[in-house]
């Protein structure tokens, strides 16, 4: 595949990314599905992206007094802890798995969205 296809995929990934929306919702579905990289790959092409799009994000997101420092390191560390499990499983876990169970997780945080959004939860600037 071409060098602009996967700039347009990491460029459509960086948007959500950059909005704290979590880029790989959008990217990882543009590898496998339209860009045909296998799954794994394609996690670990959203790990790496994340690195430099989350640091730009959270500088850009501080800069403009949006980010809550309280309570943040209790949400740091179980998820560094669940980072670490889950990186462990998946090395063990077939692609086709993984595939399946992150699109029954987007289908799931979609039922979410949908179920429990409200339109109050605007920013207002």
């Amino acid at each position: 595949m071409s060098f602009y296809a996967y700039f347009l995929a990491g460029f459509l990934g960086g948007i959500p990314g950059g909005m704290g929306m979590g880029g790989g919702t959008l990217l990882i579905p543009l590898l496998t599905l339209v860009l045909k990289v296998g799954q794994k790959e394609a996690q670990l092409c959203n790990l790496l992206s994340f690195l430099p799009m989350a640091s730009i994000a959270l500088f850009k997101h501080e800069k403009s007094g949006l980010v809550q420092k309280e309570g943040s390191l209790a949400l740091i560390l179980p998820a560094l802890a669940g980072s670490l499990a889950g990186s462990l499983c998946s090395l063990f876990l077939d692609g086709d798995l993984l595939k399946k169970g992150f699109g029954f997780f987007l289908i799931f945080l979609s039922v979410i969205q949908f179920t429990n959004g409200k339109k109050s939860d605007k920013i207002e600037a």
